[in-house]
């Protein structure tokens, strides 16, 4: 079977909190870890009044008292917010806390919005052209190779897990020259998937920490009794995205029965073209979607996105999604 695990946004409903979404979170990451899954994931986003994940590395720690096994991380930690001697104190000290469980996912993209860059103090523009040399000095802060004259404590000797995120070449092509594992986010990002893995397959450096190419690829999963039921709790994803890309992000919306026919020809567009990233429907759907995608990408694992309104319905999916693998 392949691996599977889960990407969480640490989505805060409508009518909720950001306390109830990080109690939400710390369920479902027990749930994962008793359902099997690899690894449980957190992504940071800023300034988005649904998304409780910005401060990654404290959910984490959150994440990481509530479960004893799986394997916790950044999915991801965009690079240029930050700089990468705090980002290496951070992470180890996680693994101080969580020895042999931590990951870290880097990714490029800052957010598009100058009031975060403000809001950072950080030249993102600027920020995002010294990402290639940042992550090589991350790297040496965690192995000390090559030295540097600064140690991060903790940090340094720390066991952690780095990975490439990506959803474009440039990615695909940094980790592949690094000898890193890639991961790729199609489940909002499909455009340049195939291109990107064959990319980073054909180039891949064998390193110290990999011998050989190793891909993760994200779907969007949503796992019921049935197809109808399904597609009604994906419904709240489908609103998610749709405000997103209209440039109205606000808190995770209740489920709506028949809401795709309610939309004009473009943004039904959208959704459709993402859904060859997408497994939404009763666990023989999910099998099959899944099982089609990875004999098209060739991914090592699935990492899984798709909150619900209702935080037992993923709790649900995630159980209904492993056995229907097995």
């Amino acid at each position: 079977m392949i691996k599977l695990s889960v990407l969480d946004l640490v989505t805060v409903r409508e009518g909720g909190t950001a306390r109830e979404a990080m109690a939400d979170s710390a369920a479902l990451a027990q749930c994962a870890e008793a359902a099997g899954y690899e690894r449980y994931w957190v992504a940071e986003h800023h300034a988005m009044d649904g998304v409780a994940g910005g401060a990654t590395a404290v959910v984490l720690a959150h994440i990481g008292q509530a479960t004893s096994t799986i394997r916790i991380g950044a999915g991801g930690i965009m690079l240029p917010n930050h700089n990468p001697f705090v980002i290496a104190e951070q992470f180890g000290t996680l693994d101080a806390l969580f020895p042999g469980r931590i990951d870290l996912g880097l990714g490029r993209a800052p957010g598009a919005d100058p009031r975060i860059a403000q809001a950072l103090r950080r030249d993102l523009a600027r920020a995002s052209d010294y990402f290639p040399q940042d992550v090589v000095e991350l790297r040496a802060l965690f192995t000390g190779e090559p030295a540097l004259p600064i140690r991060a404590t903790p940090g340094l000797g720390a066991d952690v897990q780095l990975w490439m995120l990506g959803s474009s070449l440039f990615g695909a092509q940094l980790a592949a020259a690094l000898g890193m594992p890639y991961a790729f986010a199609s489940h909002f990002a499909p455009d340049h998937l195939d291109q990107a893995l064959e990319v980073y397959r054909r180039t891949f450096k064998p390193s110290p920490w990999l011998e050989r190419p190793h891909v993760m690829a994200a779907m969007t999963v949503t796992c019921a009794e049935s197809d109808e039921e399904a597609e009604f709790l994906g419904s709240s994803m489908d609103q998610s995205f749709v405000a997103l890309r209209t440039g109205t992000p606000g808190r995770f919306k209740p489920p709506v029965a028949g809401y795709r026919q309610t939309l004009p020809p473009g943004q039904l567009a959208m959704l459709e073209h993402m859904r060859q990233a997408s497994a939404v429907g009763s666990a023989q759907t999910v099998a099959r979607e899944i099982g089609k995608f990875v004999e098209r990408t060739g991914a090592d694992e699935i990492i899984a996105s798709g909150a619900t309104f209702d935080p037992a319905a993923r709790r649900r999916s995630l159980e209904l999604t492993i056995k229907a693998l097995v």
